[in-house]
Parts: structure tokens; C-alpha cells; sequence
């Protein structure tokens, strides 16, 4: 299949990176000839300099052949006249990056007007992510699958956990809970675990279960559930607008820490129940004069990771029991960030590229069966993958425990007919199951038959 990057910076270049490896034809589209250069000699992608919002320039490229169109530039304007333009030159689906709040009540008008296969707000959808560890503070993350229905937490061991030493069948043997260990990440080891896995002090545990089932099970094993009540965020950008909104929503107080006075001034127009401080958030006297020291939650979310990253160290310091959110967009040397305990780390460029990600295998995978959500885990590494079952097929009506799957794949949840469930044995796929399980990345699974060791 064809498709069209416009736009490789960060987020263009790891769409174009993910669909190259998976099979894709990908030209990818852009003005800057060092970054053509970049990700021609690193991918095996076409790259051509041109401005994506020309006609003759989407032409050149191939549109009117094109099954797909991805528009992540940084202009949202260009993005939704590039992807009109290629709807009215050929077949391909489209995909626009917008960003700006003021479009953001808007977005449904757009996919319908300009017949958008998504439309995708990076920093909304990381205030979302980073909201919903702020109701569950001891979550690294937490992912949402089946409208609701099911999620999936991740957080990490702690030495006096009651799973230490214990089989993970323990949890249904003797603690009674419908949750299910799905990934296991001991330092640089990924496992997809069986019921006889041993969990020790320090891992970091990927959970699914259905909504409203999970609360017995963290109690029983001593993670504390309860939201935060006071959240300090450093930095006034778009993404903190978007969370202060949601958390403000949610009745959690929230204070905003801005050094750009005039950004101060918008802020208070538009969040009226937020505090808003105008002053620098990298000094400690008016942090220790906010109250760092006794807020319940804290999300470094400036522009610079490094000062996102002293930001979290310093509030780590003087706030132990403060749920920290940390954005880090570009840095590498992730084993080092890791250990820092920086929390919970969102990258909003990985979140829009995930998202067209699993949008594109969606596109590519056949209509047996299609791919609802994705939701990538341990830096790549491994995939939770949810799977809306059309028809039949190889993995329907047959018993699991008489099915071969690949090795690193493992089931999850089945949701049939409003019904949440932990498949077993002797339990089968029926056609309208919506099938949720992990696997790892290299096995490329693409639509619900890839699970089968043929």
C-alpha cells in the first residue's frame, strides 16, 4: 500500500520509520532538504522537497495513487488544505495534525466537511493520558479500550507488594481478581508473562481488566487508588490549557506556573478556576511559595525537556508522595531517564504518531477482522492491540486451548454482547467479540489471524 507523509519532523519521521518497516510504499514530502536527507539515508522511504498544500507538488508525489495521506506539518491550516486536496485528486484516506485549541471544538466539523479519516491533537490527547494517571497516582499510564469497558494500568512493584515471590496465578488462585498480568518489563527484559511467572520487587507490570473490576485487586496488593486532589503544573502551553480543563472538570484543583506575562493574562481569561502565577517555575523560593511541598500531583510540561527533567527531580526532592508527570519530547538515552524516577513520562510526538499508526494498519489489515485500538508499551517493544472480529476465520470458533499461538502472544479480554471476560481453555472467538491482546512488536500482527503459529 501507498502512502504520503507531509511533513518530517519529529512526529513525520517516526510514522514514515514504523510504515517503511511494515511493508509500506511511503514518499514522504517536505521543505527542509536536511531532513529529507536525514530520513532518506536512515529509511527506506522516497523523499521529495516540495510544500505539501501544492496541487502539482501532491501529484508529483504520487497522490492520485496514494491509499493513504498523513498531513503532520506544523501548520494546521496546511495540513487540512493538503489533505482536501488529495481527497478531491484520488482515493487515499486522510490524516491532519491539528493543534490549535481554537480548532479544537471544531474537529468533528472538519472530519465530516472535509472528509477526514482522523483528525489528531497531539496535546489534547497527552492532557487526556496524563489526566487519567492523575485519578489513579500509582499508574505509570493507563490506556482505555472498548469505549471504557476494559483498561489497562501499568505500574511498578514495590518490595512489600504481596505478588513478590508468587506465581502471577496466584492473583485468581487466592486474591480472587479478575486482572491479568499481560507484560512484564524487568530492567531492559520485555516478557509476555505465563501464570507461572514470579514477579520481583521492581518490575513494572502491565494489568487488564474491566472497568470497576480492579479496585480489590490494587488493595489487596497495597497500591493506593485514590485521585489527587491538588495538581501544580509548570508552563502555560496548549497542553496544559487541555489539563487544567479536564482536571478542573474533575473538581482537582489546579495551579499554573507562567513566566511569559501576556500568556499569564490568556490563561486567567480562559481558565477561571485555575490559579494562574505569572513568575519563573525554576525558582525554588516561589515554588517552595506555591506550595510544591504539600501539592498532590505536579506536571513539568515547558518546552525544554531538560528543564522538565530538573523540574521533576527537584519536586521528587521536596514532595516525595507527589504523583509527577514529566514531558520529554525529544531526548534519548531512555535507560537513563528511567532511572531518574521522573514519574510518568508523556511524549506528545509519540502519541500522534501511535495513533496514525494503528490507524494505517487498520487500513491494511482485511475486513475479517479489524484493528480498534493500539497502544504501544516498553518503548516499542510490545503492542496491546484490540480486534472488532467481522467474520469468520482461522482464530474463530475454535477452543484457545487447541489454538497455536505465537510465542509472545497472549489474550487478555474478550468483550461480547456487554460482557467482560478473561478467556480460558476451553473459551472460543465469535464473530462481533472484540478480542484484546499483547504481543511483541516484531510480530507485526496486523489483523486478528497474525496471532496463529502457522
Amino acid at each position: 500500500m501507498r502512502v504520503i507523509v507531509v511533513g518530517c519532523g519529529k512526529v513525520g519521521t517516526r510514522i514514515a520509520s514504523q510504515l517503511s518497516t511494515e511493508g509500506w510504499d511511503v514518499t514522504v514530502l517536505d521543505n527542509n532538504p536536511a531532513h529529507l536527507h536525514r530520513i532518506s539515508d536512515s529509511y527506506d522511504v522516497l523523499a521529495m522537497e516540495g510544500d505539501g498544500s501544492s496541487y502539482t507538488t501532491l501529484v508529483e508525489a504520487g497522490v492520485k495513487e496514494a491509499d493513504l495521506i498523513i498531513a503532520v506539518t506544523d501548520s494546521d491550516e496546511k495540513n487540512l488544505l493538503c489533505c482536501l486536496m488529495a481527497k478531491r485528486s484520488g482515493h487515499a484516506a486522510a490524516i491532519a495534525r491539528v493543534r490549535n485549541p481554537v480548532y479544537h471544538s471544531e474537529v468533528e466539523y472538519f472530519r465530516e466537511n472535509f472528509n477526514l479519516a482522523m483528525a489528531v491533537n497531539q496535546e489534547h490527547a497527552a492532557a487526556e493520558e496524563i489526566a487519567r494517571v492523575f485519578r489513579f497516582p500509582s499508574a505509570i499510564n493507563i490506556e482505555i479500550f472498548s469505549k471504557g469497558r476494559v483498561e489497562l494500568l501499568t505500574f511498578r512493584l514495590t518490595k512489600d507488594s504481596v505478588l513478590i515471590g508468587k506465581p502471577l496465578v496466584y492473583i485468581h488462585s487466592h486474591l480472587r481478581c479478575d486482572v491479568l498480568v499481560l507484560l512484564v518489563r524487568r530492567g531492559s527484559q520485555v516478557i509476555v508473562p505465563s501464570g507461572e511467572f514470579v514477579p520481583e520487587a521492581g518490575d513494572i507490570l502491565s494489568v487488564v481488566y474491566s472497568q470497576g473490576s480492579s479496585g480489590g485487586f490494587f488493595k489487596k496488593i497495597g497500591i493506593e487508588t485514590d485521585p489527587v486532589h491538588s495538581v501544580m503544573i509548570i508552563g502555560g502551553g496548549r497542553m496544559s490549557v487541555y489539563l487544567a480543563k479536564r482536571l478542573i472538570r474533575e473538581r482537582i484543583a489546579v495551579k499554573i506556573i507562567e513566566q511569559d506575562e501576556k500568556r499569564c493574562e490568556e490563561l486567567a481569561n480562559t481558565l477561571h478556576e485555575a490559579i494562574i502565577v505569572h513568575g519563573d517555575g525554576t525558582d525554588e523560593d516561589l515554588l517552595m511559595e506555591e506550595g510544591i511541598q504539600n501539592v498532590e500531583g505536579f506536571a513539568a510540561l515547558t518546552g525544554i525537556d531538560e528543564l522538565n527533567i530538573i523540574l521533576s527531580l527537584h519536586a521528587r526532592g521536596q514532595n516525595p508522595k507527589a504523583k509527577l508527570v514529566t514531558k520529554i519530547t525529544r531526548i534519548g538515552f531512555t535507560d537513563v531517564i528511567e532511572s531518574l524516577d521522573l514519574g510518568t513520562i508523556v511524549n506528545p510526538k509519540d502519541i500522534t504518531a501511535d495513533f496514525v499508526v494503528h490507524y494505517s494498519r487498520s487500513l491494511q489489515a482485511s475486513m475479517d477482522s479489524n484493528m480498534e485500538t493500539l497502544y504501544k508499551l516498553a518503548d516499542g517493544q510490545a503492542e496491546v492491540m484490540e480486534f472488532h472480529v467481522r467474520q469468520k476465520s482461522e482464530a474463530t470458533g475454535r477452543e484457545l486451548r487447541k489454538m497455536r499461538l505465537k510465542k509472545n502472544v497472549l489474550i487478555g479480554k474478550i468483550f461480547r454482547g456487554g460482557w467482560v471476560f478473561t478467556p480460558s481453555g476451553p473459551d472460543t472467538i465469535e464473530v462481533g467479540d472484540n478480542v484484546i491482546l499483547v504481543a511483541k512488536a516484531e510480530d507485526k500482527i496486523l489483523e486478528l489471524d497474525d496471532i496463529l503459529d502457522t
